[in-house]
């Protein structure tokens, strides 16, 4: 999986101020919940099949929710697994309200590589053949396989902590992670072969 480790920053820990509760947890700033992990949520939701025409109303509307529930953090678990459950619940009632076969043909349709405009021409290449895969790998998962494998395989998160963003037990984790890497080796392949066929 050295392909995604390469597309998938390391995660920088949240910054905290002193919480005014009497218990003395930390309560995070929103200001710089919003600054360290914007980038986290929005990739996670285009990475779970977030149309693009979508993806600003999605994101804007998880850190609605984090404002309003923020002061309330318990710290039970990290920002990100908090964060990427809020998501999930947010994506689910984005996906309602279109319907989910529009929503997910939306999706379809509107996959596009993304690449760091600062790289060389041969890195860009690179750099956009990887994101194509990987979009196109990942639509071809079940949103279950695919959230889990997105945690794990592309954001690096413990699959402890998966659990308890998606709330289901851990032995769950691990099998959807296993189905999930299983079928993105087969789609991944088919993709090349298909690609390899294309380019004759």
């Amino acid at each position: 999986m050295a392909l995604l480790s390469a597309l998938a920053p390391a995660p920088k820990p949240p910054s905290v101020v002193p919480s005014s509760k009497t218990t003395g947890e930390a309560v995070p700033c929103f200001d710089e919940v919003y600054a360290e992990h914007f980038a986290f949520v929005w990739r996670s939701a285009r990475r779970l099949g977030t149309p693009r025409a979508s993806l600003d109303d999605v994101v804007q509307d998880v850190f609605f929710v984090v404002h309003r529930r923020l002061s309330g953090f318990e710290g039970r678990s990290s920002i990100k697994t908090w964060l990427f459950g809020i998501l999930m619940n947010v994506i689910r009632a984005h996906q309602r309200a279109a319907g989910a076969g529009l929503w997910r043909a939306k999706a379809q349709a509107d996959l596009e590589a993304l690449s760091d405009p600062a790289a060389g021409p041969l890195d860009r290449l690179a750099q956009a053949e990887a994101a194509r895969l990987i979009d196109h790998v990942l639509d071809a998962l079940d949103d279950d396989k695919r959230a889990v494998f997105v945690l794990i395989e592309l954001e690096q998160m413990s699959a402890p902590d998966v659990a308890r963003a998606l709330g289901v037990p851990l032995n769950t984790v691990y099998s959807r992670l296993r189905l999930g890497r299983q079928a993105f080796t087969e789609a991944a392949a088919r993709y090349r072969a298909r690609e390899r066929g294309g380019a004759r």
